[in-house]
């Protein structure tokens, strides 16, 4: 089994992975950019800021050390802030579009014919300072000067190889849902994509079908689910009947299993401009299921999905469930990349330098999903698979060797009546 750690070691032997010196140097030059032949080129440098965030976000005054080098951590930040922020990202994409290719084998296609992506919301804090809080917000629980800058982070993972596709820096007040159509842009036709209840509205599932992608997601919190055939519903807006659904029942695929019509909300969301929310349909016809799931030890959960894949033949529940619960890997996928990259918490004091940054972990996300494999071009699911765990045996602590009880103490020798001294005749009593 692949790990996180394994893959980041590989990755520090050779800190551009695929991108050698005349790449990156050739992408400076197809944005304009001009350097000097110096110790800290543009090439040195992108190496050393992988470095600096494979080995834990260390500090500008480390990366010499770690590079074996002799520059000043002065030297190494102007470095750092003459590469642009357009030929990280360039850099970025290519990685991104060498890494793709694994996610079209036959191996980590859902059904044999559906990729699937994971897309979540995560936050990370940066220094205090007046750039910083005015770029990305403060948290509203701290008083006033008690806190600390926080960006509000968008992931889109492949859920076959743990590949980042991309990652979103936005203000912290800013919705998973606001920055949606930018993930789409990295899917295809026939793509699936996982959630949570966020993207389960009707806009979002009728820009799915649109684009000819799917979805599964958890009902929205505040819709109502009745699967009772031929039930009533009411009408959307100011008319609604409050304990009644605003779904029209189309037809009943089995137990808990049904074809439902989503209408069109008159109040647009504000996440959409006018326009994309105009082109949108009337209406969109999308499948709600609920399955009850008993796990050893853990008690029950039943989930309330709605998707867009409408055919019960071609997606049976068993399917879909499955799917459902493998929704919590983008939070192991997160988790390993937040942790072992040390990138909770940005040490950058600029917009510039957070975002830059943000590229940078992105590239490392791109190329630990290859690594993690052994090798280039190869990619491999980064996480814990339960059928694996039940498989393997539980791990036993060694026997220990048997305590050898200790030596019996000897006994004491019984009390003598000591005998009389002797007595002077001097000291006799009178």
């Amino acid at each position: 089994m692949a790990s996180i750690a394994g893959a980041v070691a590989r990755i520090k032997q050779d800190a551009l992975g695929a991108l050698g010196e005349g790449v990156v140097e050739g992408v400076c030059a197809e944005f304009g950019h001009v350097w000097r032949d110096r110790e800290l080129d543009p090439a040195t440098t992108a190496a050393l800021f992988v470095q600096q965030v494979l080995n834990g976000n260390v500090p500008c005054s480390e990366v010499r050390h770690l590079a074996g080098r002799c520059f000043t951590p002065s030297a190494y930040c102007q470095a750092r802030a003459r590469l642009p922020l357009a030929v990280v990202q360039s850099l970025l994409t290519r990685v991104c579009d060498a890494a793709l290719a694994a996610t079209r084998r036959a191996t980590h296609l859902w059904l044999g014919r559906h990729r699937v992506f994971h897309i979540d919301g995560s936050t990370f804090s940066m220094p205090d300072t007046p750039e910083l809080r005015k770029a990305f917000g403060l948290p509203s629980g701290p008083k006033p000067g008690c806190g600390f800058p926080t960006a509000h982070l968008l992931v889109l993972f492949h859920a076959g190889t743990g590949l980042l596709l991309d990652a979103w820096a936005s203000p912290l007040h800013t919705g998973d849902i606001a920055q949606v159509a930018e993930a789409h842009a990295h899917l295809e036709p026939g793509d699936v994509l996982i959630g949570d209840d966020t993207f389960s509205t009707y806009a979002h599932l009728a820009m799915l079908t649109r684009l000819g992608l799917h979805g599964l997601f958890p009902v929205h919190h505040r819709r109502i689910v009745d699967f009772t055939k031929g039930r009533p519903h009411t009408a959307e807006g100011k008319d609604a009947v409050a304990g009644m659904p605003r779904s029209r029942w189309v037809k009943s695929l089995g137990k808990e299993d049904q074809l439902v019509e989503y209408f069109k909300p008159q109040g647009r969301p504000a996440w959409m401009s006018r326009a994309d929310y105009d082109a949108l349909p009337d209406s969109v016809l999308v499948r709600e299921l609920r399955r009850t799931v008993r796990r050893p030890g853990l008690g029950s959960v039943t989930p309330t999905m709605v998707t867009t894949l409408t055919d019960p033949l071609a997606y049976p529940v068993g399917e879909l469930l499955e799917l459902r619960l493998r929704r919590w890997d983008v939070e192991t996928n997160l988790r390993h990349l937040k942790i072992t990259m040390n990138m909770d918490v940005l040490r950058c004091k600029t917009e510039r330098g957070v975002r830059k940054r943000s590229r940078n972990w992105r590239l490392r996300g791109h190329a630990g999903s290859g690594a993690a494999a052994g090798g280039p071009g190869r990619a491999s699911q980064l996480r814990r698979r339960p059928e694996v765990d039940a498989a393997r045996p539980p791990r036993r602590r060694a026997a220990r060797p048997a305590r050898q009880p200790p030596p019996p103490r000897p006994r004491r020798a019984p009390l003598q009546e000591a005998p009389a001294q002797a007595v002077r005749p001097d000291e006799q009593a009178p």
